[in-house]
């Protein structure tokens, strides 16, 4: 069975393959053993042709393939829709209203029936001829085991960053694995890794302890599994991409960051809400930067200058957390605009909260260790306050 594009000519979607059998022979076929996930944002001119590269690699395999996309703005959703209307081996799930990588790559895990399920991009940079022997090693057919996580590695002898990445990329890629190793344990070669495969049944297993927050799924799995899981890295060559461009920015360090430090407290506090507080802390920097340049450059008077000062903190923290925090539900055009005013009013009784909660506490023969204990509660108190009511009524999900 063949892929083919729209109906009726399939030569009509560039990179297509041409169509073969009718689709109903696929129906007759045994349940997929393997599912390809892949998660999709802008991956038009991409997608058609990673798809005749499975039906070239996977020959002989009975598999699928589950494309996750954000609601793609150049027609993904459609145009892998319309494929699937030819091969029943093409699933789509259309995401609305939520992005993101982990998440994506997570539902469409959970979306699968097959024993084993693979994660890869769809931008052509993974090498999809790797695949059988990822699913070898998974089924002990490679001589081996049997593992229960196969991992494309660019680190491992054989493996290369190529001309996929940038030289500043490259550079903290490296960085970031040597962070997962040192802080997480973690012991692969290439745990930011994108392109993976693994048992079905260990997804299941480890689902309720990922987070659908940034792009790395792959570290988030093992760390969550804790040694549990039998790993097998192979090598392979990071490609160049040949349409688009790359939806991960500068922001995605501090992402990483705080799926860490979520993973050291033992899941016990969000990575959502580790990067609204890192966010928080950075608007302190730039409050006292913007408090000092007032007074210091421009002599404003300092209760002008403090005002001033926190409303430029609290536009920093709104852009950031509209940018990184909130990045599956970030406001664009009016809807920023009134994200920003409700964020000031949010901020504005969070104030009132800390405040409150410090009075509350604070007596004037406490000493310093009952200051320190009083202060430190009513910012607890308004971070926590900003951070539920900006969820509910700034971030609020569609």
């Amino acid at each position: 069975m063949a892929i083919s594009g729209v109906i009726g000519s399939p030569s009509d979607i560039p990179g297509a393959p041409a169509s073969g059998n009718d689709a109903s022979a696929a129906c007759g076929s045994p349940p997929a053993v393997l599912s390809v996930v892949l998660p999709t944002f802008n991956e038009r001119d991409n997608l058609p042709v990673l798809l005749q590269r499975l039906e070239a690699t996977l020959a002989g395999i009975s598999w699928e393939a589950i494309v996750v996309d954000d609601n793609s703005p150049d027609g993904t959703a459609e145009l892998a829709r319309s494929i699937a209307n030819h091969d029943p081996r093409v699933r789509v799930i259309r995401r609305v209203g939520r992005r993101g990588l982990s998440g994506a790559c997570i539902e469409g895990m959970l979306a699968s029936s097959a024993e084993f399920v693979a994660v890869m991009d769809a931008d052509l940079q993974h090498d999809e001829t790797l695949l059988p022997r990822m699913l070898a090693a998974l089924t002990g057919a490679d001589g081996g085991a049997g593992a229960d996580l196969a991992v494309a590695s660019r680190h491992v002898e054989g493996g290369d960053v190529g001309a996929g990445l940038s030289g500043v990329r490259a550079s903290g890629s490296t960085l970031a694995n040597r962070l997962a190793r040192i802080f997480l344990k973690v012991e692969l070669s290439d745990p930011m890794s994108g392109f993976f495969m693994i048992r079905r049944a260990e997804v299941e297993r480890l689902a309720p302890k990922l987070s659908s927050q940034g792009f790395k799924i792959l570290l988030d799995i093992v760390a969550s599994a804790r040694g549990s899981l039998r790993v097998v890295e192979l090598p392979f060559v990071f490609r160049e991409r040949l349409h688009g461009e790359s939806k991960l920015d500068t922001l995605v360090a501090l992402d990483f960051l705080g799926l860490i430090l979520s993973k050291l407290a033992g899941d016990l506090v969000s990575v959502r809400f580790l990067m609204f507080m890192m966010v928080g802390a950075s608007g302190v920097v730039v409050h006292m930067a913007a408090l000092f340049t007032l007074i210091e450059t421009f002599g404003v008077e300092f209760t002008i200058a403090q005002t001033a000062a926190t409303f430029v903190a609290m536009t920093s923290n709104f852009w950031l957390n509209n940018r990184l925090t909130y990045r599956d539900r970030r406001l664009t055009g009016f809807a920023a605009l009134r994200g920003l005013l409700t964020f000031y009013l949010v901020c504005g009784f969070g104030v009132v909260a800390n405040v409150g909660v410090a009075s509350l506490i604070y007596r004037e023969d406490g000493g310093a260790l009952l200051i320190g204990i009083a202060g430190a509660a009513g910012a607890v108190m308004g971070a926590v306050w900003n951070y539920a009511a900006s969820s509910v009524l700034t971030w609020r999900k569609a």
